[in-house]
């Protein structure tokens, strides 16, 4: 799966969408200011898409809704924590990072859940997230071996960037208070989190070799699990995301290695 193109289009699908929503309405039954204001999916909430919206009137609790979306873009730094300790092990320095070129990015794609009241909602979402760790050692991490390791490389590497993407589905708790006079809520947002491994890769770039990628094995867990935290104003705010179960499995050297990511999230 290939990030960038997937960002690409990301990128232009809710740019054309936020575009078209500032010129049409998203439900013709509403006509005036203030009914608009109680809508469902209007309530100061930065979420570009469409689906289904189950209300026969605006005031009518609980109320349903359901479709495609693109909110939630995650964009921040990932963190490894080895055995509660922000420093690694020695076992595990071969995977010394770069902190500040060491990323997190994600976002939603699909969401489905229920508005209680005009403070209160809770949906089941499903999005993309990748973690792309840049590695400052000069080594290359083996493909296909019984458990994760490494060899010296002889070739300088100006990028050696090891990453992971996931199938994201978290499940969101969202109260968010009344809207202000501009028409923005503050949002607190958290909830559990699993993962679904979707692909693994070591990317290289070199003089000598050009650009190299590998995408065969490295251990990373299948399936992980953890739990967010968001909170914001209108659409933009901060996240952090931390992760229960261990990065790499059947891998004993990396056991009680952890990924904590924070950063800015755009659109609740």
């Amino acid at each position: 799966m290939n990030m960038k193109c997937l960002l690409v289009t990301a990128l232009i699908c809710a740019t054309a969408t936020g575009v078209f929503a500032q010129n049409t309405k998203t439900d013709t039954v509403k006509t005036s200011r203030d009914t608009a204001k109680n809508d469902d999916d209007s309530d100061g909430e930065v979420n570009y898409g469409f689906g289904y919206r189950h209300h026969h009137h605006d005031n009518d609790y609980p109320r349903g809704f359901a479709g495609i979306t693109f909110a939630r873009f995650d964009l921040g730094y990932t963190t490894l924590i080895d055995n509660g300790s922000f420093n690694l092990s020695q076992k595990n320095q071969f995977l010394d990072y770069n902190q500040w070129k060491s990323s997190n990015v994600g976002f939603d794609v699909f969401q489905m859940g229920m508005k209680v009241n005009k403070n209160f909602r809770f949906y089941l979402s499903a999005g993309f997230d990748w973690t792309l760790i840049r590695l400052r050692n000069n080594i290359t991490i083996q493909p296909s071996t019984p458990t994760l390791s490494w060899l010296p490389d002889s070739v300088h590497l100006h990028k050696n960037r090891f990453s992971s993407s996931y199938l994201r589905i978290p499940f969101s708790f969202d109260f968010h208070t009344s809207e202000d006079s501009r028409g923005n809520r503050f949002h607190f947002v958290f909830g559990p989190e699993a993962g679904l491994l979707l692909n693994r890769m070591v990317k290289q770039v070199s003089i000598t070799d050009g650009k190299q990628k590998i995408d065969n094995g490295y251990h990373f867990t299948k399936f992980r699990y953890g739990t967010f935290f968001r909170m914001g104003y209108s659409g933009w705010g901060i996240f952090a995301k931390y992760y229960f179960n261990d990065m790499f499995e059947e891998s004993p050297d990396q056991a009680g290695l952890r990924n904590f990511s924070f950063g800015l999230t755009f659109g609740f």
